[in-house]
């Protein structure tokens, strides 16, 4: 019989339930299986059809584990089994109590299964001493970079950000490689409540997970943050291995008979704009009225990914929009093919709510940002983009805003002046020139630490190698 030391090393993913999380843990569970290890994903009965595709036309042998989301136990409807879907701070302090009450399933998995490794979202704070329970070491995967993770936890140690007198003064975030600027008003809503809801009490319970785990795996590359990959390892001692951008890894398949690639096919290299702002950002009217406004102003040609329907009453575009922009620009309702889209040689900006998996695949494709932070980390990924890689403009938001802010009828918090006069930066003239070329330059060094003998390569097979030292 076979021994487990000679047996294939078996790793279990648990990744949080939003579509940023999802979608990088599917394609670093892809990663790890081309290297010969054996791949679970564990997720939730609506979820697990967003990981059937993916998996069947992965080519590699990779199982799927359902669990119970707990609606019932916490007073969610059922079926809310996705952050997005939960559309009231109520229903989100509901979503958040429901994760933590899964942990009972996995403890259940994990000792009927005994896998090598744990790899779990780091909202999942309880996975550290469950995987403990077994003997099994658990990564962390927080969805972000280097960078964020480092200011966030300077933050909290100085708290530099209680020094100031008002949400809009600037203070310096202590301890970074670069003298980093923020106001209050840019900062995650936990860092300026004094009432403890479940939602600051699983980043405080995470960050403490955190200190106890095995390490934590990064969708970066060592090229693009390493001041930020080595403060991060030697001043807060934490383990940490960068694998990304794994977006590279899964290459999408471009479909010509999608009318925007078609129409792409058509257009002059880096001339066409393109604006997203991820699964979770849902704008006002106002607000999207303030983009049509500036878009037809730049005179710049786009392709525009909204979440409106086509019947509904279009009060966000003004009137007679899309008849004077045909042939100029597109607007996509609903999902777009992004990385795809990115890849295309016509696209020459992307203007992105700053979320990580959207600016590691602008990097990848060597497209320059205009950055338009709403929440999360956001904030942290504009300073990176546009002050530390200088591939980036900012379009001039100032405030983080939940979920529920900014999506209620309210007014514009980015006028149209100041988003065509970030359009024509990014495309027109000397200083867009001087962009794009250190966008190329990093979308070249993105390819090459994927590669055999890059940065990301070997730091994956180095992490390999330590779970099968630990294993032995």
């Amino acid at each position: 019989m076979e021994t487990k030391s000679h047996q294939p090393l078996q790793i279990f993913f648990f990744p949080y339930m939003g579509q940023g999380y999802t979608v990088p843990l599917i394609n670093i569970s892809k990663l790890f299986a081309s290297h010969g290890v054996r791949t679970t994903i564990i997720t939730t009965t609506l979820n697990a059809p967003l990981f059937s595709k993916p998996i069947q036309s992965s080519g590699f042998d990779i199982e799927l584990l359902v669990i119970k989301f707990p609606c019932i136990e916490v007073g969610l409807p059922e079926g809310i089994e996705r952050p997005n879907l939960a559309t009231t701070l109520e229903m989100k302090e509901k979503f958040f109590k429901a994760t933590t009450l899964l942990q009972p399933q996995i403890d259940k998995i994990l000792d009927q299964h005994r896998p090598d490794c744990l790899v779990a979202d780091t909202f999942f704070a309880w996975a550290t001493d469950v995987a403990a329970k077994f003997s099994i070491p658990r990564l962390i995967f927080h969805g972000t970079s280097f960078f964020p993770m480092c200011a966030s936890l300077n933050l909290l140690l100085y708290q530099p950000h209680k020094k100031v007198s008002s949400d809009s003064e600037s203070f310096v975030i202590p301890n970074l490689p670069d003298k980093i600027k923020m106001t209050r008003n840019q900062l995650p809503v936990f860092f300026n409540q004094n009432v403890e809801t479940e939602f600051t009490k699983l980043v405080k319970a995470s960050i403490e997970s955190e200190k106890k785990s095995y390490g934590v795996i990064v969708n970066s590359f060592y090229e693009l943050e390493s001041n930020y990959a080595d403060h991060y390892r030697n001043v807060f001692g934490r383990k940490a291995w960068h694998i990304g951008p794994v977006s590279l890894f899964n290459k999408a398949a471009v479909d010509e008979e999608n009318g925007c690639f078609h129409w792409l096919n058509f257009k002059k290299p880096s001339s066409v704009i393109y604006i997203c702002f991820g699964s979770m950002t849902n704008f006002s009217d106002s607000q999207l009225l303030e983009i049509a406004v500036g878009l037809e102003a730049s005179g710049q040609e786009f392709i525009w990914v909204v979440k409106k329907e086509k019947n509904e009453k279009e009060e966000w575009l003004p009137k007679g929009f899309e008849q004077r922009m045909e042939g100029k620009g597109v607007i996509i309702r609903g999902w777009a093919p992004q990385v795809a889209i990115l890849e295309h040689e016509a696209i020459g900006g992307f203007v992105t709510h700053c979320g990580w998996n959207s600016i590691l695949e602008a990097v990848s494709a060597g497209v320059p940002m205009i950055t338009w932070p709403v929440s999360a980390e956001q904030f942290y990924n504009e300073k990176l983009v546009t002050q530390i890689l200088g591939i980036g403009v900012v379009v001039g938001a100032q405030k983080w805003s939940t979920f529920e802010e900014n999506s209620v009828k309210r007014e514009a918090i980015v006028q149209s002046e100041a988003i065509e006069k970030a359009l024509t930066r990014i495309m027109v003239g000397g200083e867009a020139e001087k962009i794009r070329s250190k966008a190329n330059a990093l979308g070249e060094m993105a390819t090459r630490a994927v590669q055999v003998g890059g940065s990301s390569f070997s730091d994956l097979n180095a992490l390999i190698e330590d779970l099968r030292s630990l294993r032995a």
